[in-house]
């Protein structure tokens, strides 16, 4: 998508603060984070919704999960840390480029 900013991200037309990255993932420093550690994680492969998965995506997000928990420590997450996929406006998705939240570094209430 040309005017996705989550896709320029990974093209490299705009600047993030990479802490992982693979041929299909990337996981960066959200510019506004709400915990200690705040990461981003985005498929490569652009699409916006859970509704879209397809087989294919499907496995996607399943290996994406799996680096995530692979990487906790190496993150900074060995005490834990908070998944968080919104998806829809209602439910505060601003880019519409399916992406998890990575949230922890600290005890998080329960409403974050």
């Amino acid at each position: 998508m040309d005017d996705c900013i989550f896709c320029k991200i990974i093209k490299g037309e705009i600047p993030a603060t990479k802490v992982y990255e693979d041929e299909e993932i990337l996981i960066f420093k959200d510019i506004a984070p709400i915990a200690k550690i705040h990461l981003l994680c985005v498929p490569k492969e652009h699409f916006a919704y859970l509704r879209e998965l397809n087989p294919s995506r499907e496995a996607l997000l399943g290996r994406t999960l799996k680096k995530i928990a692979d990487l906790s420590e190496k993150l900074g997450l060995s005490d834990g840390y908070r998944l968080i996929v919104n998806q829809g406006e209602s439910a505060g998705q601003t880019v519409k480029h399916l992406h998890i939240h990575i949230l922890g570094g600290e005890t998080l209430p329960w409403g974050v």
